[in-house]
């Protein structure tokens, strides 16, 4: 049995640094970077790109809404034409960093409020796949199964990889819960693990209401940028050694 682990890494911008990304590269096997649009400074994701080449964790590019000042947490009501070319830009601009640094891109994954809207929103869903089809084919796109984003990508061909959220409160219907709402995020670090393990081994996790959601798993998703993250992500990859899940990149 495998999974892969992947983590938001890469989100500091300048002065400005987010979490311990060489650490959380130790332990991950696929790394969401941030493009430059929400968190992430060509310099720093110019080392994070190298540190990821050297731990052997594969590099997805983190596309989401041009929004530094709310962390591309805010919904943004662009145009089809700007979402598509603002998504290009961004693939396109890690492309580079990442041949550089000795490795590439191989996945998107939408990011923040982008992430959350392309759920169930048909046009937004639609730039993206569009801008990962025109950009390159044979990247997947990683995020949750039965979205319209999923739903998009497979009408054009693209490979869908789905992931689940060890770190993050669920409702009754599968998706997230709000970050608004007390307990949307979980910090225990042996709770977490005990999520992971289930999500894989079962393939369910409990909502918030305590009602048992079926959920795929192809990729486990850790953030980068919770407080006390590289011992959240330790005690992840324990557990599920421990349970004889071995981790892989899904790419």
């Amino acid at each position: 049995m495998t999974v892969d682990l992947n983590a938001d890494i890469g989100e500091g911008f300048g002065i400005w640094r987010i979490g311990d990304d060489q650490a959380m590269l130790g332990m991950v096997t696929s790394a969401n970077l941030a493009c430059g649009f929400h968190a992430g400074d060509p310099a720093g994701l110019l080392e994070v790109c190298k540190l990821a080449a050297e731990a052997g964790a594969h590099v997805g590019a983190q596309v989401s809404y041009r929004d530094l000042h709310g962390f591309g947490r805010r919904f943004i009501d662009v145009s089809f034409e700007d979402l598509f070319a603002d998504v290009i830009y961004q693939i396109g601009a890690l492309q580079a960093v990442a041949a550089v640094a000795g490795t590439r891109v191989s996945y998107v994954k939408p990011h923040g409020a982008l992430y959350n809207t392309v759920f169930s929103h048909t046009q937004q869903a639609r730039a993206v796949t569009a801008a990962v089809l025109a950009v390159d084919p044979g990247l997947p796109v990683l995020g949750q199964p039965g979205s319209e984003l999923f739903r998009q990508a497979e009408m054009v061909g693209l490979r869908t990889v789905a992931e689940v959220f060890a770190d993050r409160a669920y409702k009754a219907d599968g998706t997230l819960a709000p970050r608004r709402e007390p307990g949307a995020v979980l910090h225990e670090p042996a709770i977490i693990a005990e999520r992971a393990v289930r999500m894989v081994k079962e393939g369910v996790v409990q909502a918030d209401d305590g009602t048992i959601v079926d959920v795929r798993v192809d990729s486990i998703c850790l953030h980068g940028d919770s407080p006390g993250a590289p011992h959240i992500a330790a005690a992840v990859w324990e557990q599920l050694r421990r349970n004889h899940i071995d981790l892989q990149p899904f790419a």
